[in-house]
């Protein structure tokens, strides 16, 4: 097994290191052939990033998981199905909407704190309701709420002014717009869309993106809610296309087509769908997606949107450690906050990313630009970075050995010096033609995770 796993990596540390050579087939993947050095250019900060913050935002959070006094499942059930709730009913909620203690510095400020280093905010949800203004509809925060201001256009700039990429989710199923499907009763039918109005709607969506382009410029189109049966991988394409043409630089996810099952269950794609990266949504891929970016979407409780009564918070621990696990495989991690209707986001999420904030100051380069470890180990993850000619690795040590001594199935290379990275303490390395065995401290610098710096050659 230890000689197997050796010409993996030696592989990722030769002259091809170690995402420029997965570039071109992610793009076959995506159904976009496009030369390596261009998909290079447009994917680089993304790759580079690792770690963002996902916003799920709206209307939804003003009854916070209640509706007609009965508690809800989350806002999966009565957004994304909304067969129990009439529209005219649902439309009430936007006199509710006055999120007064907004304030967007502070936002992207927690997420730069927390060692992200981009935000996805959602700009249209599956109800349809716009944060931005928009000239195709009245259902936006500007006309339709007491607040009355675009939300994200205060957000794009202070997120830019902290040094973040600004990104925008955008729902493809909308039951507020009239062409879609609805029942005698007001309800929602996610399945169909009225006879003869599927390009009118199409137009109206064009033109909404095309007015968030320009009102805030996103570096990520994040779309969602393509499951209904009248969107199809064609109209994924040709949406795709129009958008790159308006932004060339643009990344878009593989839900603008039919390609989420595709990109996350495949390493590659069976057939040519759209987007640029896949997103596994709730989950961790057993083991990475080679020639295939991708970004694990997930919650730090229970629910997307804001929710009172979701206390089920995730530790610190399984944040970071969810992290690392993506890091290790090649993925980015997409970490969701849901705010509150006054435009607050929740102290509990706060917290917990301050406290990944802390261990990302430590730790962060073991993070940003890796890629995927080649070698599976038992006490832990590896992430993976060139150094010039040679190579570093970053073994992440969850479980701190009792013996003082942590080997690794590395054998074969060269290795120049380890090091704590919470110190800098150098560590002795043993080496044979099997494995590296390396004495440690007898306490864990830190009880989430540890990491050591490994420097390698291939000679």
């Amino acid at each position: 097994m230890r000689r197997r796993m050796l010409p993996l990596l030696l592989a990722i540390l030769a002259a091809n290191f170690p995402q420029a050579a997965s570039a071109e087939p992610a793009e076959q993947a995506a159904g976009h052939a496009l030369p390596a050095d261009e998909a290079d250019t447009r994917m680089a900060w993304w790759r580079d990033a690792r770690f963002g913050m996902f916003i799920h935002w709206g209307l939804y959070a003003a009854p916070a998981g209640e509706w007609n006094g009965e508690k809800q499942a989350g806002i999966g059930e009565w957004i994304m199905n909304t067969a129990d709730i009439p529209v005219d009913e649902y439309e009430q909620l936007a006199a509710q909407f006055n999120p007064t203690k907004y304030d967007p510095a502070a936002w992207a400020k927690a997420a730069k704190q927390a060692g992200m280093k981009y935000v996805v905010i959602t700009s249209k949800h599956h109800d349809g309701f716009c944060l931005f203004d928009t000239k195709t509809t009245e259902w936006d925060v500007v006309d339709a709420t007491p607040y009355g201001r675009d939300l994200l256009r205060p957000l794009s700039e202070a997120c830019r002014a902290e040094g973040l990429k600004f990104c925008t989710y955008y729902s493809i199923m909308d039951w507020h717009h009239p062409a879609q499907g609805k029942s005698a009763d007001g309800r929602y039918n996610p399945s169909t869309i009225k006879e003869g109005r599927k390009a009118e709607y199409i137009k109206y969506m064009e033109q909404q993106l095309a007015e968030l382009l320009e009102s805030c410029d996103p570096e990520v189109l994040w779309f969602d809610g393509e499951w209904p049966d009248w969107w199809t991988e064609p109209d994924g394409k040709r949406l795709y296309s129009y958008l790159r043409g308006l932004k060339p630089s643009l990344i878009i996810n593989n839900r603008v087509g039919k390609g989420r099952k595709g990109m996350e269950g495949l390493s590659k794609g069976d057939q040519q769908y759209a987007g640029d990266f896949g997103t596994p949504e709730q989950q961790i891929p057993a083991t990475g997606l080679p020639g295939v970016d991708w970004e694990s979407c997930m919650t730090m409780n229970d629910t997307w949107g804001f929710r009172a009564d979701d206390h089920k918070w995730k530790s610190t621990e399984t944040l970071v450690r969810n992290l690392v696990d993506i890091a290790s495989k090649g993925g980015n991690y997409l970490l969701n906050v849901g705010p509150t209707a006054e435009g607050e986001i929740p102290a509990a999420s706060l917290e917990r990313l301050a406290q990944i904030g802390e261990w990302m100051r430590v730790n962060g380069e073991s993070i940003y630009g890796t890629s995927a470890s080649p070698i599976e180990i038992p006490w832990g993850r590896c992430t993976v970075k060139r150094d010039g000619d040679a190579g570093s690795l970053y073994l992440h040590v969850f479980d701190w050995p009792e013996d003082g001594r942590l080997t690794a199935p590395l054998g074969g290379l060269k290795a120049a010096t380890a090091e704590l990275l919470a110190n800098g303490s150098e560590l002795q390395v043993d080496a044979t033609e099997t494995q590296f065995t390396l004495t440690l401290p007898e306490q864990a610098p830190d009880p989430i995770d540890s990491v050591i710096k490994l420097k390698v050659t291939t000679e």
